[in-house]
């Protein structure tokens, strides 16, 4: 079986390869990439294309059973320009399974695939355990301190190993076509508790200073954050919808083993914020 894993070098799409590395050594893994240099594990090939340039894949796609796909192009996420044409390539070339990882709306990609004779399965994670390294691995090395708006939120926090152990599941052993997967953590945490969690894997107290929605436009505005994407994170963290605090046995579900939580993830990652 060979499969395909757009998106590669990303998040998801590293632990895509990885787990199904775990889950079958003999799987022939070939990884899109727009960097022909790009650090892959060994045996992974490597497949030079862009799915913003349909053009480029008719290789890629060459012998492939099934592909992880996401429903964005680029490093800003930006649409896909022709994802119409991305599935009659794929179903041209023969693939018969497919992954999309993307939000809870449908979009053209999904529209395409769900018309196609692909069996597909659409992957919706909610917020990711590692956006914590973007976010507070500065502060917390720079004064042990976190400041944010809506301390009382909460959110079913998912581990990127388990958003890639149920992708790889599913491209590998299908069972899941036309289903829609909202995956999640194996608990809701609330931030207070998220910055204690941390704290206690990195063995040092940490504070939690809760922001006004005011003080926090003016902290993100001075560290040079856009206004588009303040208001985005105002909205998304002051309006967490229900699937992204409700926990859901998914990954249980898929892999036969329960989600991972925050402490493992804090505990895995700790090095980073010390």
């Amino acid at each position: 079986m060979r499969i395909l894993i757009t998106g590669a070098t990303g998040t998801v799409g590293r632990n895509v390869i990885e787990q199904l590395i775990a889950l079958d050594a003999d799987v022939q893994l070939r990884a899109l990439t727009r960097n022909p240099e790009a650090a892959l594990p060994e045996g992974v090939e490597i497949a030079v294309g862009d799915l913003t340039s349909p053009e480029t894949l008719t290789e890629a796609f060459k012998d492939v059973d099934a592909v992880h796909f996401i429903n964005f192009a680029g490093d800003q996420y930006g649409p896909l320009p022709d994802p119409a044409g991305l599935v009659a390539l794929a179903e041209q070339a023969g693939v018969r399974r497919a992954t999309v990882l993307g939000g809870i709306a449908t979009g053209p990609l999904e529209q395409a695939l769900a018309a196609s004779a692909i069996e597909t399965t659409y992957l919706h994670p909610v917020e990711f355990m590692s956006n914590t390294l973007m976010w507070w691995a500065a502060p917390i090395k720079a004064e042990g301190r976190i400041r944010e708006p809506f301390g009382d939120r909460v959110s079913a926090m998912v581990h990127p190993a388990d958003i890639g152990a149920v992708a790889a599941k599913v491209l590998h052993d299908g069972g899941y076509d036309d289903r829609s997967l909202i995956i999640t953590g194996p608990e809701a945490v609330a931030i207070q508790e998220k910055v204690a969690i941390l704290g206690r894997a990195i063995g040092r107290e940490l504070e939690f200073v809760e922001l006004t929605v005011e003080e926090a436009k003016e902290k993100w505005s001075s560290e040079g954050m856009g206004e588009d994407m303040i208001a985005f994170l105002i909205d998304a963290l002051g309006n967490t919808p229900d699937e992204g605090k409700t926990v859901i046995g998914t990954v249980e579900e898929v892999t036969g083993r329960p989600a991972r939580s925050f402490a493992e993830w804090a505990a895995e990652n700790a090095e980073a914020f010390c």
